[in-house]
């Protein structure tokens, strides 16, 4: 009778698949938060590789305004703005003359990481609030379902983000001059619009909501504040933005299925499958890799690209 409560009544193999969908919005989350950020800059013709260290500050500054003030809400809006800043940064030092986009993003992620080291030693050992999780799994009586569609809260949140993104972008003014910058930015100074202004506002926007991936890491998953708590997402975004080309809607396609990569090797785990664990997760890294080589005919990789991106600066 043990043997038989341990799953669900889904089966074994129905267990697994509930496990990896599951896992792909919880470690997905923070991928679409990323992305979607990196989408909005990229789309004004700015490219921000420091998204790696926007990811890693915003988090312990998430967790550790979530410690301070006692709200996991507040502490993400912290977080947000600690990415904003970052971002902020990347956008006017972008603006200068002769100044690389490239260059300077991964000088701002050694920044910020560097920043997030430092600042959040003491705050390795505390625990602080967490973002509350949307119980999705109620209507079953399987443990393994219930703590699979446990959601974080915030989840929703990007879906909506997203969106709104496909949509502002397609059929407002402000999307309409993002698209302009991003795609001829001699037509946007035709028009009287300063790029430099549009693409630092676009930057900013973008690590702002990239901060939101952030406090999800450190407020949900895994909820704690380590040195090593991103593990390159913040990179592995700018992939997905690519093979998303840059679509707002396909980055929270392409979100679940890396989330679900890295959550295969807990799923199968879970269920008493142990042989491979260590293989099963370097599959989002691998993918990354099929996704860059996959990209790499610019016949491929320019489809659906800002022009501007391909513009050297």
């Amino acid at each position: 009778m043990s043997d038989v409560s341990t799953f669900s009544t889904l089966g074994l193999w129905g267990d697994v698949a509930v496990a990896v969908l599951g896992g792909a919005i919880r470690v997905g989350t923070p991928f679409l938060f990323v992305s979607l950020g990196e989408c909005l800059t990229e789309k004004s013709g700015r490219i921000n590789l420091g998204l790696e260290g926007v990811l890693v500050l915003s988090a312990m500054a998430a967790f550790g305004g979530s410690y301070l003030t006692g709200s996991a809400w507040l502490g993400v809006l912290i977080g947000c703005c600690a990415g904003a800043l970052l971002a902020l940064l990347h956008g006017l030092l972008c603006s200068l003359p002769r100044v690389n986009d490239i260059a300077t993003g991964i000088a701002l992620m050694l920044l910020g990481a560097g920043l997030a080291f430092y600042l959040g030693k003491p705050l390795i050992q505390p625990q602080a609030a967490q973002i509350p999780a949307l119980e999705l799994g109620a209507w079953s009586s399987s443990p393994q379902v219930q703590a699979a569609l446990r959601i974080n809260a915030l989840f929703p949140l990007g879906v909506a983000l997203a969106a709104f993104l496909a949509w502002a972008l397609a059929n407002t003014r402000w999307g309409l001059i993002v698209r302009m910058a991003g795609d001829s930015s001699d037509a946007a100074r035709a028009l009287g619009y300063s790029v430099n202004t549009v693409r630092v506002l676009a930057t900013t926007a973008g690590g702002f909501i990239a901060g939101l991936g952030g406090a999800s890491l450190s407020l949900h998953y895994p909820g704690s504040w380590n040195e090593g708590l991103s593990s390159g997402q913040g990179l592995i975004a700018v992939a997905l933005v690519i093979f998303a080309r840059w679509r707002p809607m396909a980055c929270l396609g392409a979100a679940l299925l890396f989330g679900g990569a890295g959550a295969l090797g807990p799923a199968l785990q879970s269920v008493g499958i142990g042989w491979g664990y260590h293989l099963f997760n370097a599959v989002p890294y691998a993918l990354t890799l099929l996704i860059l080589l996959w990209t790499c005919s610019p016949r491929r990789s320019l489809q659906g690209a800002p022009l501007e991106l391909g513009m050297s600066r």
